[in-house]
């Protein structure tokens, strides 16, 4: 009698784990996606450049939803710092009441400019 009244409760918690473990995932890819960006951005001043660079090393998650915002200071050794934010929607529609419907991930990374 229990198991039938917490088993329901102890599954809907394991999604929301599952669903907390992707995120910290998608995080992770972001954080290196925006590195890698900052490196492109840091040695040429093409942000379309840039954005391959980033979809290039976030190859996990839908490029077409990741936004770029790049920001150079000038000259040789300023720095140039690279933003991107990434919209994850719930994959568990049951463990709703227990996590917002989405969710967005945000990193950003600042490198030297190398070239004038």
């Amino acid at each position: 009698m229990e198991l039938a009244l917490l088993l329901p409760i102890a599954l809907l918690l394991l999604l929301a784990f599952v669903q907390v473990g992707v995120l910290a995932t998608d995080q992770l890819l972001l954080t290196q996606a925006s590195r890698a960006g900052a490196r492109e951005a840091a040695v040429q001043p093409s942000e379309e450049a840039v954005t391959d660079a980033v979809r290039a090393a976030a190859a996990g998650l839908d490029g077409d939803r990741i936004v770029v915002d790049v920001a150079w200071s000038g000259e040789r050794g300023s720095p140039v710092t690279v933003s991107l934010a990434y919209d994850v929607t719930m994959a568990s529609a049951l463990a709703g009441w227990l996590l917002p419907e989405s969710v967005t991930l945000r990193a950003s990374a600042t490198m030297r400019q190398e070239f004038a």
